[in-house]
């Protein structure tokens, strides 16, 4: 008689895999000199100088076709120039 050997198969079916590493988001590089940082300003000023009302930080960026991170960087300096204020969590010319 003939004895029969036992074997193993190994199962490829339902073996896990590493998922693959999620790619982060492109963000915008903001070149921070003093020059670029003015132009976005004056990106932010004419925005709210064109809607004649307050907008908040999302509406300012769409209007003015720059990012939020540019846009607060306006904001920044025409707050320190006094040329606007917060109304509501909005932002208004002075």
């Amino acid at each position: 008689m003939v004895e029969k050997k036992e074997t193993r198969t190994r199962r490829t079916t339902g073996t896990r895999r590493a998922a693959a590493p999620k790619k982060a988001a492109a963000k915008a590089v903001v070149a921070l000199n003093a020059e670029n940082v003015g132009f976005k300003a004056g990106d932010v000023y004419q925005a709210l100088a064109a809607s004649e009302k307050a907008l908040t930080v999302v509406e300012i960026a769409k209007a003015a076709n720059i990012s939020e991170e540019e846009t607060l960087l306006g904001l920044g300096w025409l707050f320190k120039e006094g040329k606007i204020k917060d109304e509501d969590n909005k932002i208004v010319l002075a």
